[in-house]
């Protein structure tokens, strides 16, 4: 400690030398002490230190004043409260000095201070009282100040403090308010401008009351109108507050909007600017306010966005006249005394453009008003002659077209209902004008306009894919001009090169043909170009000319030849280089590729040494993914390339990929493999294939399902090519593949590949791989898991699995078959089996009897309604499966048998009813035909049973009967509808829940046309009913939006009523001592807030996202399970629409405060802590998705709470998990969209 006072006093007194050399070091050394945190400083040191830094402010050298300035900041955090007002009082009243120096010199010293003080949150109050104190100083010095110099420092300051430290001067508010004000009619302008910024600081953290005063202040001041330059800043006031805090302006907005549309039909162009410029923020900040201004500014924006009063467009001829003789331009501007550098009507286009853009882009639902009254008048200015303007121009064109583009989601495109269609037909039409309004400009000199002309032509090519085929021939000059062109910069290269790939990728190749000989040359030198981006998209845009030029999918009468020596050179010299940029390599290996694939018949001689050329590429370990791809490619090319000469090489090397880690690289390598054998069986020797064989068991496992199914595939096709070679297919991959097999994590496609597998195995006829071993290994763990007692040993999924597998073996041998049903039935017949057993050989013969027909077998009918007695659920349920399967093999015979059942046997309707629900959802619909009607009748006789089970099997039975025939079924439904029984209306309404699926069917058109009336019962006076109602209407939405879109008007207001809590819905029971709450309305009410999120994704366009936030910050507060719902809605939220959140914020954060910051009582039980636990991590995440918002931070709520979760820590390292989990996941959000 002494030390460290001692080594300080020795540098104070250094600090006191004459040789500024001296001071300048010892400044110096002092700042190196300063900034380590161990030090500490007495009393009587921290004195000194004050007092020398203060002085040395004032020192005849810049340098050292500058260091002292410097030391200020780490010395605010090191001493007392009561030295740091020392430094700011001297620092105050230094900056009113008359001395120029001394005063920067000052505010340079409070802002770094401001910067050092502690936040607010960490619970200091020096920071409270030393801002009071620079508050009070700073407002006097604004106010009375007759030097604009300290004005404007004070007014910087003071915007510093107020966007740092914003909150804790709550109390000065109004001072601050006042003292600003006045400030705004200041004569200088420069002093107007920062007081503007200080209230854009202000506005974020002050009081309502506040806000409101100035608000009233400003309109008042608008509607005196004094001067205009005084208006002028008004506006750009107000311009800057909902800039700031647009969310704040919007209930004033109806009495500020008249006001600026008047001040827009005033002479003065600057005034102009301001007003869009304000009405640009309006629109971005407060879409839901603005929306009965929209047509009156939209209005206002076409008139000016065509504002040019000073420069005559005459018609194109005359134009193109004053291009050829340049004489002229240089008189008129001696005749002319208007100068162009007065005319700031420019200010006005580029202001009114970016208003447009601003209405576009947060308007999707106008789009064909836009294309009516907005796009030709954007076409028209396209020729505007201010590069900033025209910038701007096709900035909002482009923001247009962007929201054009259908909505691509997880949705079925088959979904996208009609409405989308009408704006691109619009658009259609206008095609024609855009390209006649910018293919001149391709060829001006001006760099900016042709990059802008290309980047709005790439989005036109992407949104309508094939519209620009009629005007191939006025585009291609301009590309070949800016490839070519000397004086094009390298972005404009790369510009020009990504607009013509999605040109040739969006177009049929014919349009091209003829332009290939202009085309190619300028290409393939920028094949060649030194820059490596160039070059990459060079070879980009060259593979796809190689697809052009020679589609091999269709007869094409184009000759291909001449253009070989063009374009494969250029590309063999990127592929041999290896000194060259990796992404260069990767995609001349690609084009290489492409090139081989499609014209390699061409190449002749050049073709073995470039396959030469692929083989050291393979042997990279940079390079070897692409080349898998680029060999992948070629292998499976009509032309089939001779690639004998590297396939001795290349196939072990492949078969060494397999061993690797790269996921990517096997799933690759085992594609490449498959096309290799398919294609060029004849040329593999079989050690080769053995070298690939051995690699292959270590794939096969349920830890990577898809690789492992790519694998079996890969056998599949060994099992078909060369059946030579199964004998040698090793027991380890078979044994891999059963293992497989009775995995539960079996299913789909990779179970399909084994299915195939098997078969394929089964007819190559080899001895050690036969039928009977085969469903030897298949059913051994079930067989062996032993007495009748013993549990089920394997998951359920690997039974159904043994199944499938069983039946594909039969149907594969058709001559074992009987022998094998007859096994499964004396296996359930035997008192003795297992009840593993029975369920496998329930299920197998449901597999096997839903393809073929068993009625050879006579007991069956018996067996299995003997197994409906079982004591095993599982055996029920499999013979209840069985049944129904074999009756899909069997109409004729089982349905009528099974339909008697039904009537006679109450106690086993449940089980016979999930047998009809198999016959129904897996028989053909005309196989079905002639018995729906007995079908119907009889489900409606048990649709009223009070068990809610037999009501959901009976309502998906309905639901699937109803798509055999529609057009009959549907109406008698709804006729249901007005049934009194509460339970018939919920069986109803589910069954019209299973008519909905994602895929296109031909029920769809009916339902469109009477959802509504099934949807009407959401207000149904039964609870159930309406849960069930919500359940139905949340699968429509995810399904398939386009039923519901257009009646959420009316659903939605049924929809919200059901996120409300119902007192009388809550009970109390007494549970011995103890009264327990129970809520009857917890189920709807999850219900609703489930249909609330799925909205989000399907309809969000069709939402009012406020009156939605209602119903969301309710959830929040409610029961446990709504309050995990509502953290993740207002998580998608905060990505989807983060303004209207924003303007939301201060009552979102409350319950997000709450949750995050309860306690468990002391005695709970473990779950409740669980419980609480997941809650919280629950809101966190939340937080972090809030926190994401950009502007997010300037609210005073969200940074006392984020500050609170700092301090706090437990929550800062619960939020920290989060990130970490959000940092290490692919953002999770997108996963289910993509």
């Amino acid at each position: 400690m002494a030390s460290v006072s001692y080594h300080i006093s020795s540098l104070l007194e250094k600090m006191t030398s004459t040789d500024k050399d001296f001071r300048f070091m010892a400044t110096n050394d002092l700042m190196m002490e300063l900034q380590k945190d161990s030090i500490k400083l007495d009393e009587d040191s921290e004195k000194k230190v004050v007092k020398m830094l203060l002085k040395l402010l004032e020192d005849k050298n810049g340098e050292v004043q500058n260091l002292a300035v410097k030391c200020l900041g780490p010395l605010v955090g090191k001493v007392k409260e009561y030295q740091v007002e020392t430094i700011v009082d001297t620092l105050c009243t230094n900056m009113l000095s008359d001395k120029e120096q001394l005063r920067d010199i000052s505010s340079i010293g409070l802002k770094t201070v401001i910067s050092e003080l502690p936040p607010a949150s960490t619970g200091s109050t020096m920071t409270a009282n030393v801002c009071k104190k620079i508050t009070a100083q700073l407002t006097g010095a604004i106010g009375k100040q007759e030097d604009v110099s300290v004005q404007l420092e004070a007014l910087d300051i003071l915007s510093d403090m107020l966007s740092r430290l914003g909150g804790t001067l709550y109390s000065f508010h109004s001072s601050i308010l006042n003292c600003l004000l006045p400030q705004l009619t200041s004569p200088r302008l420069a002093v107007r401008k920062r007081a503007i910024i200080a209230l854009g600081h202000l506005v974020l953290t002050c009081s309502g009351n506040i806000f409101s005063e100035l608000t009233e202040h400003l309109l008042a001041e608008l509607k005196r109108n004094e001067s205009t330059s005084t208006t002028r800043t008004y506006i750009q006031c107000v311009g800057g507050i909902s800039r700031q805090a647009g969310h704040r302006i919007g209930e004033h907005l109806e009495k500020i909007v008249p006001l600026i549309v008047q001040y827009c039909n005033v002479e003065d162009d600057e005034l102009r600017e301001y007003c869009f410029q304000a009405f640009e923020s309006f629109v971005r900040r407060c879409p839901k306010e603005m929306d009965p201004h929209i047509p009156n500014v939209m209005g206002l924006c076409l008139k000016y966005i065509t504002f040019d009063p000073n420069y005559n467009y005459d018609n194109e001829e005359e134009e193109e006249m004053m291009e050829t003789e340049n004489g002229e331009d240089e008189e008129q501007e001696s005749d002319d005394e208007y100068s162009d550098d007065d005319d700031i009507s420019w200010k006005v286009r580029r202001s009114a453009a970016k208003c447009l853009e601003a209405v576009v882009s947060s308007r999707r639902d106008l789009l064909q008003d836009f294309y009516k009254t907005l796009s030709p008048v954007l076409i028209s200015r396209f020729k505007e002659r201010e590069e900033n303007v025209k910038a701007d121009i096709f900035s909002a064109y482009i923001s247009l077209l962007k929201q054009t583009l259908p909505i691509q989601s997880w949705l079925h495109a088959s979904d996208a209902s009609g409405k989308d269609d009408v704006p691109l037909a619009m658009l259609q039409n206008q095609v024609p004008k855009i390209v006649k309004a910018l293919h001149k400009q391709l060829k001006e000199k001006s760099i900016k306009s042709r990059q802008g002309c290309f980047s709005l032509l790439t989005e036109l090519a992407n949104v309508l894919p094939g519209c620009l085929a009629d005007h191939i021939p006025a585009l291609i000059p301009g590309i070949v001009f800016s490839l070519a062109d000397k004086s094009s910069s390298s972005n404009m290269r790369i510009d020009t090169l990504s607009f013509l790939h999605v040109l040739l990728c969006n177009h049929q190749p014919e349009v091209f043909h003829p332009h290939i000989k202009n085309l190619l040359p300028p290409v393939v030198s920028c094949i060649g170009d030194p820059f490596y981006k160039i070059t990459s998209e060079a070879l980009l845009v060259t593979q796809q000319l190689v697809k052009v030029i020679r589609p091999l999918d269709k007869s094409c009468t184009f000759d291909a030849k001449p253009y070989v020596k063009d374009i494969f050179p250029g590309t063999l010299k990127r592929l041999k280089a290896a000194d060259i940029d990796q992404e260069v390599k990767e995609r001349a290996i690609s084009c290489m590729g492409q090139i081989i694939y499609s014209m390699g018949d061409h190449l002749s001689s050049d073709l073995q040494p470039t396959l030469k050329i692929f083989l050291e590429r393979l042997k990279n370990e940079i390079t070897r993914l692409t080349t898998v791809k680029a060999l992948t490619l070629i292998a499976s090319s009509p032309l089939k390339i001779d690639l004998r000469p590297i396939l001795a090489e290349g196939f072990p090397i492949l078969a060494s990929f397999l061993r690797k880690n790269q996921r990517a690289l096997k799933l690759s390598t085992l594609t490449a493999l498959d096309i290799l054998v398919k294609n060029y069986s004849d040329s593999l020797k079989p050690a080769m294939i053995e070298s690939v064989l051995t690699e292959l068991p270590a794939l096969i496992t349920e830890n990577d399902m898809h690789v492992s199914q790519v694998a079996v595939a890969f056998l599949t096709t060994l099992a078909k090519v060369y059946p030579s070679c199964i004998s040698k297919i090793s027991s380890a991959v078979l044994a891999e593949i059963f293992q497989l097999v009775h995995s539960p994590l079996l299913q789909g496609g990779a179970l399909g590949a084994i299915i195939d597998f098997f078969q394929a195995l089964v007819l190559t006829k080899t001895a050690t791989v036969g039928y009977s071993e085969l469903m030897k290994q298949l059913t051994a763990p079930i067989y062996s898991s032993g007495s009748v007692g013993a549990s089920m040993t394997l998951h359920k999924q690997a039974y159904y699995s043994v199944a499938k597998c069983v039946a594909a073996l039969s149907s594969a041998c058709p001559k074992e078959a009987p022998a094998t049903v007859n096994r499964f039935v004396q296996d359930v017949k035997n008192p003795k089996s297992s009840s593993a057993v029975e369920v496998l050989a329930f299920l197998s013969l449901a597999e096997m009897g839903r393809t073929t027909n068993l009625s050879a077998q006579r007991e069956l009918k018996t067996v299995i309604l003997e197994a409906f007695g079982s004591p095993s659920e599982e055996v029920k349920s499999a013979a209840s499966y069985a049944l129904g399967n074999i009756s899909v093999g069997n109409l004729k015979e089982y349905l009528p048998f099974m339909l008697k059942e039904i009537g006679s046997q109450p106690k086993r309707q449940y089980l016979l009813l999930h047998s009809l629900k198999e016959v129904i959802s897996s028989s053909p619909a005309d196989g079905l035909k002639p018995y729906v009607e007995d079908i119907w009748a009889l489900l409606f006789k048990h649709c009223e049973c009070a068990e809610e089970g037999t009501r959901n099997v009976v309502a998906e039975c309905l639901g699937k009967l109803t798509l055999v025939d529609p057009s009959e079924l549907l109406p008698r439904l709804k006729k249901q509808l007005s049934s009194g029984s509460p339970h018939a209306r919920s069986t109803v309404v589910t069954a019209v829940k299973f008519t909905i699926a994602d895929q296109p069917q031909p029920i769809d058109a009916f339902l469109k046309g009477c959802i509504g009336d099934f949807l009407k019962t959401l207000q149904d006076a039964d609870l159930n009913v309406r849960r069930v109602a919500l359940a139905m209407f949340n699968s429509a939405a995810h399904n398939k939006p386009s039923l519901i879109r257009d009646l959420l008007s009316a659903v939605l207001p049924s929809l919200y009523n059901e996120t409300k809590v119902r007192r009388e819905l809550i009970r109390e029971v007494e549970m011995g001592p103890f009264k327990h709450t129970v809520d009857d309305g917890l189920d709807v009410r999850k219900a609703a807030f489930e249909c609330m999120y799925t909205l989000l994704e399907s309809c969000l366009d069709r939402l009012d996202i406020y009156e939605y936030l209602n119903h969301v910050e309710d959830g929040l507060k409610d029961h446990y399970d709504i309050r995990m719902l509502t953290f993740i809605m207002l998580a998608r939220l905060s990505a989807l629409c983060p303004s209207a959140v924003l303007q939301r914020l201060e009552r979102l954060i409350e319950p997000l405060r709450a949750t995050c910051s309860t306690k468990v009582k002391a005695g709970s039980v473990k779950q409740e802590f669980e419980k609480q636990d997941e809650l919280k991590r629950s809101a966190m995440r939340a937080v972090a998705a809030l926190l994401t918002i950009p502007e997010v931070e300037k609210s005073p709520a969200m940074a006392e709470f984020s500050s609170q979760i700092r301090s706090n820590p437990e929550m800062a390292s619960l939020f920290e998990s989060i990130q970490k989990d959000s940092a290490s996941l692919p953002t999770s959000e997108s996963m289910d969209m993509s």
